[in-house]
């Protein structure tokens, strides 16, 4: 592996030291400069900089320590290594406060050095990338995926910003497609656990026992299938977030296990003794009524007071029609960028039937139609037929046709878009793939390649 390539400036009164370092580290392919004294040290820190510096204690004038502190004032984030031959516990108590990296005693062995050298670069490398990490997480705000300029939007942003400055535990309502996890992701990365992880877990895709390993984790041989010790997600969010979407769909025993979590911060995994501290902020989202659950003994009330601290309810897109436009426009753009496709903007003609349209499936069912229209759009402007046959006629499409004929139509032609792509005609057809070969066989469709590429369909 070829050596990173950092500059070192070499410190030492001894000239035989400042040589042999100085050679050795220009041919292991290090940038190298030396002084004589700590006075000539900082006249070249004022006219460059170095990655790490090699101090030798025992200068005349300033010595080492004083030079560390002089460049510490000058260059905070200076790699510091005290080199001396006359070592004591004071001297280098006193060097590691001031932070220095490390304190080697001469004479050196060169192995020892290459290896202190190569970990204080790979160190300096890492602290380098985490604050390059922790500036773009700071920059990183999801509350511009937040789009819309309606009212009902603006004070959805009010409350994230509101809420995402504490650590109270959030419940998140709304219909499905209506954005509950952006909303716990956005509430996230404006919190102070931004730099920690965010778990997500889908309660309602898990079955009892397979939630219970998965938020817990287990230990090797808990059970049948078990060969490893495996972190459950409660540990994986310590010091971040944990979102549970879907609360409404766990069982009353989990919820008892839940509630218990949230109140003593110490979990065991399954097949283990001993308890495991955690520590993470908790957003749940549901779309069901857990009131109403309540009352019909679905759902403990201790742990309905316990996760509703703070209730943010995101209204469906049928209340918000304001955002349709502008939220279509921000899946085109995004779409349109992905499949690199010149489609620019919206018909007024597409804009108006997107509007008027109720969209069941919010904002999720946008993002499907808006994709589905920039892929098979085959101008620059998306136009009502290019949108889900399901929206087109809602506002009235073409009349005089039965559904199975309608069907058939749409079908065919998704399939000659598609260049007959099962897996994304099915998608966007919104069907699973055995469904769509039925209706295949049901309309008689063949495939047929002509000049031997395009594609095209037929009826038998």
């Amino acid at each position: 592996m070829e050596p990173t390539r950092a500059r070192i400036l070499i410190v030492d009164d001894e000239a035989v030291v400042r040589d042999s370092l100085g050679d050795w580290f220009r041919d292991e392919g290090y940038g190298c400069d030396t002084a004589e004294s700590a006075k000539v040290a900082l006249e070249k820190l004022a006219r460059g900089s170095w990655d790490i510096f090699l101090l030798d204690i025992r200068m005349p004038g300033i010595d080492g320590l004083e030079l560390q502190r002089k460049l510490k004032e000058a260059q905070p984030d200076a790699t510091v290594i005290i080199m001396t031959a006359y070592a004591s516990v004071e001297s280098a108590v006193e060097a590691m406060k001031q932070g220095a990296y490390d304190y080697i005693i001469k004479p050196f062995n060169p192995d020892d050095l290459e290896h202190t050298i190569q970990k204080a670069v790979e160190r300096k490398q890492l602290v380098s990338e985490n604050q390059k990490l922790r500036t773009k997480i700071d920059e990183l705000n999801l509350l511009h995926e937040i789009v819309g300029m309606s009212a009902a939007t603006r004070r959805l942003l009010e409350q994230v910003a509101m809420v995402s400055a504490s650590d109270t535990t959030v419940l998140i309502r709304g219909e499905s497609g209506t954005g509950k996890e952006l909303i716990a992701r956005a509430i996230h990365v404006n919190s102070a656990r931004r730099y920690m992880p965010i778990v997500v877990v889908n309660c309602g895709a898990l079955s009892e026992g397979v939630l219970e390993s998965e938020l817990f984790g287990h230990e090797k041989g808990a059970f049948t299938g078990a060969q490893y010790r495996r972190k459950g997600k409660f540990e994986m969010a310590d010091g971040g977030t944990l979102f549970l979407d879907e609360i409404g769909d766990i069982t009353l025993k989990t919820q008892v296990d839940l509630l218990r979590v949230l109140e003593e911060k110490k979990i065991f995994r399954v097949g283990a003794n001993v308890e495991i501290p955690v520590n993470f902020r908790l957003i749940a989202a549901t779309n069901k009524n857990l009131e109403t659950m309540i009352s019909e003994e679905k759902f403990r009330e201790d742990l309905y007071y316990r996760i509703n601290v703070f209730s943010i309810t995101i209204p469906p897109l049928r209340e918000r029609r304001e955002d349709i436009p502008l939220l279509a426009d921000h899946f085109l753009k995004k779409f349109a960028r992905g499949m690199n496709r010149q489609v620019m903007k919206l018909s007024s003609e597409a804009e108006s039937v997107l509007t008027n349209y109720d969209w069941p499936g919010n904002v999720r069912e946008l993002q499907n139609a808006i994709e589905r229209a920039v892929l098979v759009c085959k101008t620059v402007k998306i136009e009502p037929d290019d949108l889900p046959l399901k929206v087109n006629h809602a506002n009235g499409g073409p009349a005089g046709r039965s559904l199975a004929e309608i069907e058939r139509v749409h079908i065919k032609r998704t399939l000659e878009e598609t260049g007959w792509n099962i897996y994304r005609a099915a998608r966007l057809l919104e069907i699973d793939r055995v469904t769509l070969y039925n209706r295949i066989k049901k309309y008689g469709f063949k495939r047929e390649t002509v000049g031997g590429q395009s594609r095209v369909l037929k009826a038998g």
